[in-house]
């Protein structure tokens, strides 16, 4: 079983989410990293969540705009998962932010802060996830 699955919601994103992956290779985190939007590939996010959502710990899904994909993935595996509001479009961010801190009963999401920040705290918290009971 691997650490982390880090979603993002477009390849553009990458550049933001690159820092916590690289902190997640200096902590010696395992993780894959996989690209599915929630409105354009939401068959092929369900299939991949379907038959390789149990094989992770934990998922930190990345995205902007209304920020769909944490709260999906929340309410398809078992997981937890960590959503990170990406900067983008006209709010900077503010809308994902607030699309992910607004989940509703039943889709627990823990909501990082905008910016680099984000990401990193993601990863640390992922850390601390990893390391309980150790």
């Amino acid at each position: 079983m691997k650490d982390v699955l880090v979603l993002l919601g477009s390849e553009s994103d990458r550049e933001q989410v690159d820092p916590g992956l690289k902190l997640l290779d200096e902590k010696k985190l395992s993780f894959e990293c996989h690209v599915y939007s929630a409105h354009r590939q939401l068959d092929e996010l369900l299939g991949f969540l379907r038959e390789r959502g149990h094989e992770f710990r934990i998922v930190i899904a990345c995205a902007g705009l209304a920020a769909a994909l944490p709260g999906v993935v929340a309410a398809k595996v078992s997981a937890p998962v960590i959503g990170v509001p990406l900067l983008a479009g006209p709010l900077s961010g503010t809308d994902a932010l607030l699309a992910i801190l607004q989940l509703p009963k039943g889709v627990p999401v823990a909501t990082m802060g905008l910016g680099k920040q984000g990401i990193l705290n993601a990863v640390m918290l992922a850390e601390r996830i990893v390391n309980v009971g150790k």
